[in-house]
Protein backbone atom coordinates (compact mmCIF):
# COMPACT_ATOMS: atom_id res chain seq x y z
CA UNK A 1 0.00 0.00 0.00
CA UNK A 2 2.81 2.30 1.16
CA UNK A 3 4.64 1.12 -1.77
CA UNK A 4 1.65 2.71 -4.41
CA UNK A 5 1.39 5.71 -2.71
CA UNK A 6 4.62 6.71 -2.76
CA UNK A 7 4.57 5.72 -6.71
CA UNK A 8 1.48 7.58 -6.95
CA UNK A 9 3.35 10.86 -5.28
CA UNK A 10 6.38 10.34 -6.67
CA UNK A 11 5.91 9.40 -10.54
CA UNK A 12 3.95 12.78 -11.53
CA UNK A 13 6.27 14.73 -9.26
CA UNK A 14 9.49 13.57 -11.35
CA UNK A 15 7.65 13.89 -14.38
CA UNK A 16 6.96 17.63 -13.74
CA UNK A 17 10.03 18.23 -12.48
CA UNK A 18 11.99 17.56 -15.50
CA UNK A 19 9.19 18.87 -17.86
CA UNK A 20 9.65 22.30 -16.04
CA UNK A 21 13.64 21.87 -16.00
CA UNK A 22 13.46 21.36 -19.72
CA UNK A 23 11.57 24.64 -20.01
CA UNK A 24 13.60 26.45 -17.64
CA UNK A 25 16.71 25.16 -19.61
CA UNK A 26 14.82 26.07 -23.40
CA UNK A 27 14.46 29.50 -21.92
CA UNK A 28 17.69 29.92 -20.73
CA UNK A 29 19.25 29.13 -24.42
CA UNK A 30 17.05 31.24 -25.81
CA UNK A 31 17.89 34.70 -23.65
CA UNK A 32 21.71 33.60 -24.09
CA UNK A 33 21.33 33.42 -27.34
CA UNK A 34 22.47 37.50 -27.53
CA UNK A 35 25.80 35.91 -25.72
CA UNK A 36 28.38 38.26 -23.54
CA UNK A 37 30.59 35.22 -23.19
CA UNK A 38 32.99 36.86 -25.73
CA UNK A 39 33.20 39.82 -24.12
CA UNK A 40 34.69 38.13 -21.30
CA UNK A 41 37.23 36.32 -23.53
CA UNK A 42 38.09 39.43 -26.00
CA UNK A 43 41.40 39.42 -23.60
CA UNK A 44 42.48 36.27 -24.07
CA UNK A 45 41.80 35.97 -28.05
CA UNK A 46 43.92 39.22 -28.87
CA UNK A 47 46.86 37.10 -26.81
CA UNK A 48 45.84 33.24 -28.23
CA UNK A 49 43.45 31.91 -30.50
CA UNK A 50 42.34 29.35 -28.42
CA UNK A 51 38.92 30.50 -25.97
CA UNK A 52 40.47 30.16 -22.41
CA UNK A 53 38.42 27.90 -19.64
CA UNK A 54 36.09 30.09 -18.12
CA UNK A 55 35.62 29.29 -14.01
CA UNK A 56 32.53 31.05 -12.25
CA UNK A 57 32.48 31.46 -8.30
CA UNK A 58 29.41 31.15 -7.00
CA UNK A 59 30.33 33.36 -3.67
CA UNK A 60 27.48 36.23 -3.15
CA UNK A 61 29.49 37.69 -0.55
CA UNK A 62 32.87 38.21 -1.99
CA UNK A 63 34.16 41.02 -0.50
CA UNK A 64 33.70 39.86 3.27
CA UNK A 65 36.48 39.01 5.60
CA UNK A 66 35.83 35.19 6.65
CA UNK A 67 37.54 31.93 6.15
CA UNK A 68 35.03 31.12 2.74
CA UNK A 69 36.76 34.44 1.59
CA UNK A 70 40.28 33.03 1.64
CA UNK A 71 39.69 29.91 0.11
CA UNK A 72 37.98 32.14 -2.56
CA UNK A 73 40.90 33.98 -2.74
CA UNK A 74 43.42 31.63 -2.45
CA UNK A 75 41.97 29.52 -5.17
CA UNK A 76 42.04 32.11 -7.26
CA UNK A 77 45.47 32.76 -6.66
CA UNK A 78 45.95 29.15 -7.92
CA UNK A 79 44.28 29.61 -11.07
CA UNK A 80 46.67 33.12 -11.65
CA UNK A 81 49.76 30.94 -11.51
CA UNK A 82 48.21 28.10 -13.49
CA UNK A 83 47.79 30.73 -15.78
CA UNK A 84 50.92 31.84 -15.60
CA UNK A 85 52.47 28.94 -16.80
CA UNK A 86 50.42 28.85 -19.92
CA UNK A 87 47.37 27.40 -19.11
CA UNK A 88 44.33 29.71 -20.53
CA UNK A 89 42.05 30.38 -17.94
CA UNK A 90 39.24 33.48 -17.44
CA UNK A 91 37.32 33.64 -14.26
CA UNK A 92 34.12 34.98 -13.32
CA UNK A 93 32.37 36.10 -10.14
CA UNK A 94 28.96 36.22 -9.35
CA UNK A 95 28.19 38.60 -6.29
CA UNK A 96 25.52 40.54 -4.88
CA UNK A 97 28.42 43.20 -3.81
CA UNK A 98 28.87 46.88 -4.74
CA UNK A 99 25.25 47.09 -5.41
CA UNK A 100 24.28 50.27 -2.87
CA UNK A 101 26.68 51.53 -0.09
CA UNK A 102 30.05 52.29 -1.71
CA UNK A 103 28.44 51.24 -5.20
CA UNK A 104 30.44 49.53 -8.05
CA UNK A 105 32.64 52.76 -9.14
CA UNK A 106 36.20 51.41 -7.87
CA UNK A 107 34.67 47.96 -6.86
CA UNK A 108 37.33 45.65 -8.11
CA UNK A 109 40.13 47.70 -6.91
CA UNK A 110 38.53 47.65 -3.33
CA UNK A 111 38.08 44.09 -3.21
CA UNK A 112 41.53 43.35 -4.35
CA UNK A 113 43.02 45.35 -1.89
CA UNK A 114 40.74 43.84 1.17
CA UNK A 115 42.09 40.18 -0.28
CA UNK A 116 45.65 41.56 0.37
CA UNK A 117 45.06 43.72 3.54
CA UNK A 118 43.07 41.01 5.49
CA UNK A 119 44.50 37.55 3.84
CA UNK A 120 47.92 38.89 2.35
CA UNK A 121 46.73 37.61 -0.74
CA UNK A 122 47.77 39.69 -4.01
CA UNK A 123 45.19 38.47 -6.75
CA UNK A 124 46.95 38.37 -9.85
CA UNK A 125 46.50 40.71 -12.72
CA UNK A 126 47.61 38.39 -15.62
CA UNK A 127 44.63 36.93 -14.56
CA UNK A 128 41.27 38.00 -16.07
CA UNK A 129 38.82 38.43 -13.61
CA UNK A 130 35.10 39.77 -13.86
CA UNK A 131 33.08 40.32 -11.76
CA UNK A 132 29.03 39.72 -12.25
CA UNK A 133 26.84 41.45 -9.66
CA UNK A 134 23.50 40.55 -8.63
CA UNK A 135 20.96 42.04 -6.92
CA UNK A 136 20.27 40.52 -3.37
CA UNK A 137 16.92 38.85 -2.80
CA UNK A 138 15.09 38.90 0.64
CA UNK A 139 16.86 39.17 3.68
CA UNK A 140 15.90 38.15 6.97
CA UNK A 141 15.66 34.84 8.53
CA UNK A 142 14.66 31.93 5.96
CA UNK A 143 14.08 28.18 6.25
CA UNK A 144 16.61 25.60 4.28
CA UNK A 145 14.11 25.16 1.33
CA UNK A 146 13.48 29.12 1.40
CA UNK A 147 17.53 29.25 1.27
CA UNK A 148 17.43 26.84 -1.54
CA UNK A 149 15.10 28.62 -3.82
CA UNK A 150 17.00 31.65 -2.82
CA UNK A 151 20.30 30.46 -4.06
CA UNK A 152 18.56 29.08 -7.42
CA UNK A 153 16.93 32.12 -8.10
CA UNK A 154 20.59 33.76 -7.99
CA UNK A 155 22.49 31.15 -9.99
CA UNK A 156 19.97 31.41 -12.46
CA UNK A 157 20.06 35.40 -12.94
CA UNK A 158 24.11 35.19 -12.86
CA UNK A 159 24.45 32.50 -15.27
CA UNK A 160 22.18 34.12 -17.76
CA UNK A 161 24.53 37.01 -17.68
CA UNK A 162 27.41 35.00 -18.27
CA UNK A 163 27.93 31.76 -18.20
CA UNK A 164 31.29 29.37 -17.60
CA UNK A 165 32.35 26.19 -18.41
CA UNK A 166 32.56 25.34 -14.72
CA UNK A 167 30.42 26.80 -12.04
CA UNK A 168 32.61 26.85 -8.67
CA UNK A 169 30.42 26.65 -5.71
CA UNK A 170 32.42 28.36 -2.57
CA UNK A 171 29.69 29.13 -0.21
CA UNK A 172 27.75 25.76 0.24
CA UNK A 173 24.66 26.51 -1.53
CA UNK A 174 24.73 23.25 -3.27
CA UNK A 175 20.97 23.45 -4.64
CA UNK A 176 22.55 25.97 -7.03
CA UNK A 177 23.82 22.64 -9.07
CA UNK A 178 20.68 22.40 -10.43
CA UNK A 179 21.13 25.76 -12.77
CA UNK A 180 24.47 25.00 -13.44
CA UNK A 181 24.32 21.40 -14.49
CA UNK A 182 20.81 20.55 -16.02
CA UNK A 183 19.88 24.10 -17.41
CA UNK A 184 23.38 25.87 -18.11
CA UNK A 185 24.86 22.64 -18.63
CA UNK A 186 27.98 23.29 -17.04
CA UNK A 187 30.51 21.07 -14.96
CA UNK A 188 30.22 21.73 -11.35
CA UNK A 189 32.91 22.03 -8.67
CA UNK A 190 32.38 22.87 -4.94
CA UNK A 191 34.31 23.58 -1.83
CA UNK A 192 32.13 22.45 1.24
CA UNK A 193 32.53 24.07 4.64
CA UNK A 194 30.13 22.40 6.36
CA UNK A 195 26.87 20.33 4.73
CA UNK A 196 23.47 22.20 5.10
CA UNK A 197 22.38 19.11 7.03
CA UNK A 198 23.53 16.56 8.65
CA UNK A 199 22.74 13.24 10.40
CA UNK A 200 23.92 15.15 13.77
CA UNK A 201 21.28 17.22 13.04
CA UNK A 202 18.70 14.54 12.39
CA UNK A 203 19.71 12.86 15.99
CA UNK A 204 19.13 15.81 18.01
CA UNK A 205 15.84 16.50 17.12
CA UNK A 206 14.78 12.99 16.69
CA UNK A 207 16.00 12.64 20.67
CA UNK A 208 14.42 15.97 21.28
CA UNK A 209 17.92 17.69 22.72
CA UNK A 210 17.37 21.55 23.14
CA UNK A 211 19.94 23.75 21.04
CA UNK A 212 20.28 26.62 19.26
CA UNK A 213 18.44 25.10 16.49
CA UNK A 214 16.03 23.31 17.92
CA UNK A 215 14.35 25.49 20.22
CA UNK A 216 12.21 24.64 23.61
CA UNK A 217 8.83 24.47 22.02
CA UNK A 218 9.88 21.85 19.46
CA UNK A 219 11.39 19.99 21.63
CA UNK A 220 8.60 19.74 24.60
CA UNK A 221 6.32 18.32 21.35
CA UNK A 222 6.64 15.08 20.33
CA UNK A 223 4.58 15.97 17.27
CA UNK A 224 6.32 19.23 16.28
CA UNK A 225 9.59 17.22 16.25
CA UNK A 226 8.28 13.94 14.08
CA UNK A 227 7.79 16.33 11.72
CA UNK A 228 10.52 18.51 11.99
CA UNK A 229 12.52 14.81 11.65
CA UNK A 230 10.46 14.09 8.44
CA UNK A 231 10.98 17.88 7.24
CA UNK A 232 15.03 17.16 7.56
CA UNK A 233 14.56 13.67 6.17
CA UNK A 234 12.80 15.22 3.02
CA UNK A 235 15.06 18.27 2.50
CA UNK A 236 18.46 15.38 2.76
CA UNK A 237 17.44 13.39 0.64
CA UNK A 238 17.06 16.27 -2.40
CA UNK A 239 20.54 17.68 -0.39
CA UNK A 240 21.66 14.30 -2.06
CA UNK A 241 20.41 14.07 -5.29
CA UNK A 242 21.54 17.65 -5.93
CA UNK A 243 24.87 17.12 -4.57
CA UNK A 244 25.48 13.70 -6.67
CA UNK A 245 25.43 16.27 -9.55
CA UNK A 246 28.42 17.61 -8.98
CA UNK A 247 32.20 16.50 -10.71
CA UNK A 248 34.28 17.56 -8.20
CA UNK A 249 34.05 18.22 -4.74
CA UNK A 250 36.68 19.53 -2.40
CA UNK A 251 35.63 19.45 1.76
CA UNK A 252 37.65 21.38 4.36
CA UNK A 253 37.97 18.47 6.93
CA UNK A 254 37.19 14.33 7.58
CA UNK A 255 33.75 15.40 9.72
CA UNK A 256 32.54 17.30 6.54
CA UNK A 257 33.85 14.91 4.26
CA UNK A 258 32.11 12.14 6.24
CA UNK A 259 28.82 13.65 6.05
CA UNK A 260 28.84 14.84 2.28
CA UNK A 261 29.98 11.18 1.48
CA UNK A 262 27.09 9.88 3.20
CA UNK A 263 24.65 12.08 1.53
CA UNK A 264 26.28 12.80 -2.13
CA UNK A 265 26.71 9.04 -2.44
CA UNK A 266 26.15 9.47 -5.97
CA UNK A 267 28.60 12.50 -6.69
CA UNK A 268 31.74 11.93 -8.84
CA UNK A 269 34.78 12.75 -6.63
CA UNK A 270 34.89 13.77 -2.92
CA UNK A 271 38.34 14.85 -1.50
CA UNK A 272 39.68 16.34 1.86
CA UNK A 273 41.38 19.81 1.60
CA UNK A 274 42.20 21.55 4.46
CA UNK A 275 40.98 25.62 4.63
CA UNK A 276 44.21 27.72 4.41
CA UNK A 277 45.05 29.23 7.74
CA UNK A 278 47.18 32.65 8.47
CA UNK A 279 49.84 30.66 10.50
CA UNK A 280 52.80 32.85 8.64
CA UNK A 281 52.31 36.06 10.68
CA UNK A 282 51.99 34.21 13.67
CA UNK A 283 55.03 32.17 14.13
CA UNK A 284 57.08 35.04 15.49
CA UNK A 285 54.76 35.95 18.60
CA UNK A 286 56.94 34.31 21.86
CA UNK A 287 55.76 31.40 23.26
CA UNK A 288 57.66 32.10 26.67
CA UNK A 289 56.11 35.11 29.31
CA UNK A 290 52.77 34.67 28.55
CA UNK A 291 50.01 36.59 30.50
CA UNK A 292 47.16 34.95 32.56
CA UNK A 293 44.36 35.40 30.11
CA UNK A 294 42.38 32.83 28.38
CA UNK A 295 41.19 34.24 25.09
CA UNK A 296 38.74 32.94 22.49
CA UNK A 297 37.91 33.92 19.17
CA UNK A 298 34.97 33.63 17.31
CA UNK A 299 31.47 35.11 15.82
CA UNK A 300 29.34 35.90 18.64
CA UNK A 301 26.62 33.33 17.05
CA UNK A 302 24.92 30.86 19.18
CA UNK A 303 26.75 27.71 17.67
CA UNK A 304 29.88 28.98 19.46
CA UNK A 305 28.40 28.16 22.56
CA UNK A 306 30.02 31.64 24.28
CA UNK A 307 27.52 30.51 27.46
CA UNK A 308 29.64 27.26 27.89
CA UNK A 309 33.34 28.98 28.21
CA UNK A 310 31.44 31.59 31.02
CA UNK A 311 30.83 28.67 32.73
CA UNK A 312 33.38 26.76 32.78
CA UNK A 313 35.53 29.98 33.56
CA UNK A 314 33.05 30.69 36.21
CA UNK A 315 34.32 27.12 37.83
CA UNK A 316 37.77 28.47 37.46
CA UNK A 317 36.96 31.69 39.35
CA UNK A 318 35.76 29.28 42.56
CA UNK A 319 39.12 28.77 43.23
CA UNK A 320 41.27 31.60 45.32
CA UNK A 321 44.64 30.34 43.76
CA UNK A 322 43.66 31.67 40.19
CA UNK A 323 41.84 35.18 40.88
CA UNK A 324 44.50 36.74 39.03
CA UNK A 325 43.06 35.04 35.43
CA UNK A 326 40.91 36.72 33.02
CA UNK A 327 38.94 35.77 30.60
CA UNK A 328 39.07 37.37 26.59
CA UNK A 329 36.43 37.21 24.30
CA UNK A 330 37.31 38.47 21.22
CA UNK A 331 34.73 38.62 17.90
CA UNK A 332 32.52 40.39 15.57
CA UNK A 333 28.85 40.62 15.19
CA UNK A 334 26.70 40.50 12.25
CA UNK A 335 23.86 42.38 12.70
CA UNK A 336 21.67 43.09 15.84
CA UNK A 337 21.17 39.16 16.85
CA UNK A 338 24.80 39.14 17.49
CA UNK A 339 25.12 42.70 19.19
CA UNK A 340 22.01 41.20 21.75
CA UNK A 341 23.77 38.38 22.21
CA UNK A 342 26.83 40.04 23.62
CA UNK A 343 24.41 41.90 26.15
CA UNK A 344 23.02 38.27 27.33
CA UNK A 345 26.59 37.15 27.68
CA UNK A 346 27.63 40.44 29.71
CA UNK A 347 24.58 39.82 31.90
CA UNK A 348 25.43 36.43 32.50
CA UNK A 349 28.83 36.88 33.67
CA UNK A 350 27.48 39.48 36.34
CA UNK A 351 24.84 36.67 37.60
CA UNK A 352 27.83 34.41 37.68
CA UNK A 353 29.61 36.57 40.15
CA UNK A 354 32.74 37.08 36.86
CA UNK A 355 31.98 40.40 35.44
CA UNK A 356 34.98 41.79 36.74
CA UNK A 357 37.49 39.26 35.21
CA UNK A 358 35.83 39.04 31.42
CA UNK A 359 36.57 41.40 28.94
CA UNK A 360 34.87 41.66 25.66
CA UNK A 361 36.69 43.00 22.04
CA UNK A 362 34.02 43.07 19.56
CA UNK A 363 34.08 44.42 15.80
CA UNK A 364 38.23 45.29 16.09
CA UNK A 365 40.94 44.92 13.23
CA UNK A 366 43.17 41.70 13.14
CA UNK A 367 46.22 43.55 14.46
CA UNK A 368 43.97 44.12 18.08
CA UNK A 369 43.72 40.19 17.64
CA UNK A 370 47.36 39.85 16.74
CA UNK A 371 47.96 41.62 19.82
CA UNK A 372 46.48 39.31 21.88
CA UNK A 373 47.81 36.11 20.51
CA UNK A 374 51.05 37.69 21.34
CA UNK A 375 49.53 37.91 25.27
CA UNK A 376 47.44 35.36 25.91
CA UNK A 377 48.18 31.97 27.32
CA UNK A 378 45.11 29.68 26.75
CA UNK A 379 42.87 29.45 23.70
CA UNK A 380 39.52 28.45 24.01
CA UNK A 381 37.38 26.76 21.63
CA UNK A 382 33.78 25.30 22.75
CA UNK A 383 31.35 25.11 19.25
CA UNK A 384 29.93 21.71 18.81
CA UNK A 385 30.37 20.14 16.04
CA UNK A 386 32.65 22.46 14.76
CA UNK A 387 33.07 21.84 10.76
CA UNK A 388 36.51 22.06 10.59
CA UNK A 389 38.23 25.09 13.23
CA UNK A 390 40.38 27.87 11.38
CA UNK A 391 40.19 29.86 14.66
CA UNK A 392 41.44 26.61 16.63
CA UNK A 393 44.34 26.71 14.10
CA UNK A 394 45.63 30.24 14.40
CA UNK A 395 45.57 29.77 18.58
CA UNK A 396 47.93 26.81 18.01
CA UNK A 397 50.35 28.56 15.68
CA UNK A 398 50.19 31.80 18.26
CA UNK A 399 51.46 29.43 20.12
CA UNK A 400 48.63 29.15 23.02
CA UNK A 401 48.08 25.91 24.88
CA UNK A 402 44.61 25.20 23.10
CA UNK A 403 41.35 24.01 24.36
CA UNK A 404 39.13 22.42 22.33
CA UNK A 405 35.42 20.81 21.63
CA UNK A 406 35.97 17.22 21.48
CA UNK A 407 33.65 16.82 18.52
CA UNK A 408 34.30 17.54 14.51
CA UNK A 409 36.84 19.03 12.95
CA UNK A 410 39.10 20.05 16.17
CA UNK A 411 38.97 16.06 17.42
CA UNK A 412 39.23 14.48 13.72
CA UNK A 413 41.87 16.42 11.84
CA UNK A 414 44.00 18.92 14.31
CA UNK A 415 44.50 18.52 18.16
CA UNK A 416 46.19 15.58 19.49
CA UNK A 417 44.81 15.95 23.23
CA UNK A 418 47.65 15.94 25.29
CA UNK A 419 50.50 16.26 22.98
CA UNK A 420 48.88 19.45 20.49
CA UNK A 421 46.49 20.57 22.57
CA UNK A 422 43.24 19.43 24.63
CA UNK A 423 40.07 18.54 23.95
CA UNK A 424 37.31 18.72 26.32
CA UNK A 425 33.26 18.64 25.99
CA UNK A 426 31.83 19.84 30.01
CA UNK A 427 32.43 22.62 31.73
CA UNK A 428 33.90 20.64 34.20
CA UNK A 429 36.61 19.34 31.64
CA UNK A 430 37.86 22.72 30.31
CA UNK A 431 38.04 24.39 34.02
CA UNK A 432 39.68 20.76 34.92
CA UNK A 433 42.26 21.56 31.93
CA UNK A 434 42.78 25.65 33.06
CA UNK A 435 43.23 24.44 35.92
CA UNK A 436 46.46 22.18 35.42
CA UNK A 437 47.52 24.67 32.76
CA UNK A 438 47.56 28.03 35.55
CA UNK A 439 48.71 25.84 38.00
CA UNK A 440 52.11 25.36 36.61
CA UNK A 441 54.78 28.07 36.04
CA UNK A 442 53.93 30.37 33.12
CA UNK A 443 57.02 28.73 31.50
CA UNK A 444 56.91 25.00 32.94
CA UNK A 445 58.79 22.64 30.15
CA UNK A 446 56.27 20.35 29.80
CA UNK A 447 53.41 23.43 28.52
CA UNK A 448 56.02 25.04 26.25
CA UNK A 449 56.86 21.53 25.00
CA UNK A 450 52.90 21.34 23.81
CA UNK A 451 53.15 24.96 22.70
CA UNK A 452 56.19 24.20 20.64
CA UNK A 453 53.87 21.06 19.30
CA UNK A 454 51.25 22.76 18.51
CA UNK A 455 52.62 25.82 16.81
CA UNK A 456 54.38 23.19 14.71
CA UNK A 457 51.25 21.03 14.30
CA UNK A 458 49.45 23.80 12.63
CA UNK A 459 51.60 24.65 9.74
CA UNK A 460 49.90 21.25 8.15
CA UNK A 461 47.42 23.74 7.04
CA UNK A 462 49.24 26.83 6.29
CA UNK A 463 48.35 28.89 3.12
CA UNK A 464 51.44 26.94 1.22
CA UNK A 465 50.29 23.62 1.46
CA UNK A 466 46.78 24.62 0.24
CA UNK A 467 47.97 26.11 -2.22
CA UNK A 468 50.05 22.80 -3.13
CA UNK A 469 47.32 20.62 -2.72
CA UNK A 470 44.48 21.99 -4.58
CA UNK A 471 47.01 22.77 -7.80
CA UNK A 472 47.82 19.15 -7.63
CA UNK A 473 44.08 18.45 -7.57
CA UNK A 474 43.04 20.39 -10.18
CA UNK A 475 45.26 18.97 -12.55
CA UNK A 476 44.76 15.30 -11.74
CA UNK A 477 40.98 15.49 -11.43
CA UNK A 478 40.64 16.62 -14.85
CA UNK A 479 37.59 19.06 -13.94
CA UNK A 480 40.13 21.83 -16.17
CA UNK A 481 39.65 19.72 -19.32
CA UNK A 482 37.17 20.29 -21.85
CA UNK A 483 34.49 18.37 -22.42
Amino acid sequence: MFQHFLRFILVPFVGISSFLLFCLRVRFLNIRKASRREQIRGNHDKRSNKKPLLIGFFHPNCSAGGGGERVLWSVVSVLGKLCDRGMEIGVIIYTTDGIGDEGMDGYEKRVFDHALSRFSINVPTTLSIRFVHVKKLQQGPRSMIGQSIDSMKLAYRSLIVATPDIFFDTTGCAFTFIIAKIVAGCKVAAYVHYPTISTDMLQLVWERRPTYNNDNAIVASPLKSYLKVLYYVCFAVCYGLVGSLSDLVLTNSTWTCNHIRSLWMMAKSIIIIFPPCDTKSLLNLPIQNRQKYIMSIGQFRPEKDHMLQMKAFSLLAKNNNFKDVKLLLIGSCRGSGDESRVQELKALSKSLGIEDRVEFVVNQPFSVLKKWFGIASVGLHTMWNEHFGIGVVEMMAAGLITIAHNSGGPRSDIILSGETGYLASTAEEYANVMKAVFSQDKNDVQFLQMREKGRASAQRFSDDVFATSLEKILLESNILQRY
